[in-house]
């Protein structure tokens, strides 16, 4: 996890101080200068509010006003009112396509929004006025890295450190891409330069403590992690230096702070945070449960769902006969959880998204007074898994596929040979930090020839191109099940892995509803992995078998160990399989 947002603020001072001058020389009426100035005093002392309504005054005297425009536009941007703030800098920019500072404030703001494209435009409009500025640079960088254009993003941050070698900005943001790349050693020298130029420098910190992390030498890490949060005066960046310390912790197995500090997922200023819209009072360690009613709301990822669900047999015992339990989560899986819970009300939460902000509700609760307390989840995790010891070891897991559907399934694939084995190989999500996690598909080959294996497709999204390289490449046709939507039909996917021998993949949504639902997994995980929570297992699902590599990015001695017990699992039967 690396900072990869883009830097610069709206309201710097000397930002300000170059609106000052450009005021002073403004030609306009004296009440819009005048409102003008008021605008620009308010924004000086941080009173944006104050500012825009300034701003809003000195363009009802001149609406052609660029600087009533760029102002209110930054006074918007501080205020986090991102779909405002975007239209009075598209409306300063068309009055003013010449002033760079417009541009890259909106460029800026469009890379938060993932206007990537519209950003990208900006931000070289930008340095079309000046080659190699430094703020300009640095985002049109970050903004290629996060596409993975890493070459690109190199050659505009050399360009530009060679105009200013002495910016630690640029060696952060270089560290990110040749890291993203694979080149730790080298990332860890560009971090450190920028540290050398910039010792308080807390993003220069933080991604020298991730990197530290991957290296497996967590007392440095979680020290530079510590300095980073000290050192941060943005909030945003802070929220996610907690995140970021909370996975450290917890992949060393001190969950008690580490789930602490998770809770940082949940702060208004954490990267795309959910707002829940619940009108109740939130559960907090130390409520007592008994015969209350608690309402909770799966968050984050599909497969956060399937993981963090692992504590509601605990939480049903402390409500107790009296209790009730209701829970939101994703649609897909409302079949699934039903099942597996007959006594708790299921209902869908629905997620809207507006001004850059995710709003989380369930409007299949018409009564809200029923409800005496609420929480995500995860936060259950802080006191119902504080310790590992509090991982129950439930080989059958805890999800119950659809019986009938099993059966389907079993009959379905007998007339395959050999041992039937669901394969994950990817996630849907893979950007500039997630594509090192996963091992490319070249190494998948030796594990896919394993003889005596019939290999089930459990990847969902359009894996034509893997498919026909295993096909082609590899001389193994990866059997499709037939008459399954795998990214839709999560009930059905559950039924699938109880049907099959053993799954094998990497941790994404169907790895945890077949863990989940009992079946024999291995997963394929690095071992800093904060979900591994420092074990040499998954303690979330005790009959998971986990494999990662001795060395950052050495995947094909991992896919080779795992062929190599697949190889005697084939020897042993199904029963080697489940019994490891």
């Amino acid at each position: 996890m690396f900072d990869e947002g883009p830097v610069g603020d709206a309201a710097a001072p000397e930002k300000l101080a170059r609106l000052s001058a450009e005021i002073a020389k403004a030609t306009a009426t004296r009440e819009a200068l005048k409102s003008l100035q008021v605008a620009l005093e308010h924004a000086n002392a941080d009173r944006f509010v104050e500012a825009c309504s300034a701003a809003e005054e000195a363009l009802t005297h001149d609406p052609t006003l660029v600087l009533g425009w760029h102002l209110l536009g930054i006074g918007r941007d501080k205020l986090n009112q991102r779909g405002p703030a975007l239209d009075a800098y598209e409306r300063a920019l068309s009055l003013s396509p010449a002033d760079p500072d417009i541009a890259h404030d909106l460029g800026r703001l469009a890379f938060k929004l993932d206007m990537l494209p519209q950003a990208e435009a900006l931000f070289r409009h930008c340095l079309s006025f000046k080659i190699g500025a430094r703020e300009p640079s640095n985002n049109l960088g970050a903004l290629l890295r996060r596409q993975m254009r890493f070459d690109e993003a190199i050659d505009v941050l050399r360009v530009a450190l060679t105009a200013e070698p002495e910016s630690a900005m640029l060696w952060l943001t270089l560290g990110t891409i040749v890291g993203d790349q694979g080149d730790i050693d080298q990332a860890e020298i560009f971090y450190s330069e920028a540290l050398r130029l910039e010792p308080d420098y807390p993003k220069a910190h933080y991604n020298l403590a991730n990197i530290l992390f991957t290296q497996r030498r967590h007392d440095e890490a979680i020290a530079h992690c510590r300095r980073a949060i000290e050192l941060s005066d943005v909030p945003q960046d802070s929220s996610m230096m907690r995140f970021a310390l909370s996975t450290m912790l917890l992949a060393r197995s001190e969950l008690t702070e580490g789930w602490n500090y998770y809770d940082a997922r949940l702060e208004p200023t954490y990267a795309e945070p959910i707002h829940f819209v619940v009108d109740r009072p939130r559960w907090t360690p130390g409520t007592d449960l008994a015969g209350r009613h608690l309402m909770l709301f799966g968050e984050q990822g599909l497969g956060d769902e399937i993981l963090f669900a692992n504590v509601i047999d605990d939480v049903l015992a402390e409500l107790g006969p009296e209790g009730r339990l209701t829970v939101a989560v994703t649609d897909r899986l409302l079949p699934l959880f039903q099942r597996s819970y007959p006594t708790v009300r299921f209902g869908p939460h629905a997620t809207l998204k507006g001004d850059g902000r995710a709003f989380r509700g369930a409007q299949f609760i018409k009564d809200w007074d029923e409800i005496d307390f609420w929480a995500p989840l995860g936060a259950l995790l802080k006191t119902h898994r504080a310790t590992l010891g509090q991982f129950p070891n439930r080989p059958a897991g805890y999800m119950k596929p659809d019986p009938a559907r099993a059966q389907h399934w079993r009959e379905a694939l007998s007339a395959l040979p050999g041992l039937k084995v669901g394969v994950l190989w990817t996630s849907l999500v893979i950007d500039s930090s997630r594509h090192l996690y996963f091992a490319p598909f070249d190494d998948w080959r030796e594990v896919l020839q394993t003889p005596g294996v019939t290999f089930v497709n459990l990847q969902y999204g359009d894996q034509s191109g893997a498919i026909a390289q295993a096909r082609e490449a590899f001389g193994v046709e990866i059997h499709q099940p037939v008459g399954i939507d795998l990214r839709n039909d999560l009930d059905d996917v559950a039924a699938l892995s109880a049907a099959l021998d053993l799954v094998i993949g990497f941790s994404n949504a169907s790895f945890n509803i077949a863990a989940a639902s009992g079946a024999p997994a291995w997963l394929i995980a690095v071992e800093s992995a904060w979900t591994r929570l420092g074990t040499d297992r998954y303690p979330w699902y005790s009959q998971v078998r986990a494999y990662s590599p001795d060395t950052p990015g050495d995947w094909a001695s991992v896919m080779r160990q795992i062929a190599s017990d697949l190889t005697e699992a084939v020897e042993g039967g199904t029963r080697a399989v489940a019994t490891g």
